[in-house]
């Protein structure tokens, strides 16, 4: 049964907390490329110790900041969305991998995709839309 109901509209305050959510969750993403794509000591030690080449954090950084670019824009937010998941995984798998603490390092990464969801659940109506798996087909039930 699908529901033939229009999408629903985002009220203006979930719109504005979702735009606040984004421009901090950007801000951090965008600063952390910055530190990698700039080379900076702390950036490096933080990627090295995680078992990555120096020569590769500046690549890291740039393909953070691509992501975050596409993420920041609105035509593009989704597929931003979607590169910066695969981004942070990698980020998981790398904290996981040399046995960092479960929750403030190896689960930061989920924390941080959280922050980027929601943002988009709260100001993208077709989204809330595509992620309500519980929605029931009101139209298509039985009247008393």
């Amino acid at each position: 049964m699908t529901n033939n109901a229009p999408i629903g509209r985002v009220s203006a305050r979930s719109r504005w907390i979702g735009c606040i959510l984004t421009g901090v969750v950007v801000l951090f993403l965008l600063m952390d490329a910055g530190m990698k794509m700039l080379g900076l000591p702390p950036a490096i030690d933080a990627t090295t110790q995680l078992g990555w080449p120096a020569p590769s954090v500046v690549l890291l950084g740039v393909i953070l900041f691509a992501c975050t670019a596409l993420y920041a824009l609105p035509r593009t937010a989704v597929l931003g969305a979607i590169l910066l998941t695969a981004y942070l995984g990698g980020a998981v798998a790398a904290q996981a991998r040399v046995g960092n603490p479960l929750f403030s390092h190896i689960l930061f990464g989920l924390y941080v995709g959280i922050a980027i969801w929601s943002a988009l659940y709260l100001r993208i109506p077709e989204l809330r839309e595509l992620l309500h798996p519980l929605r029931r087909d009101l139209a298509a039930e039985p009247s008393p």
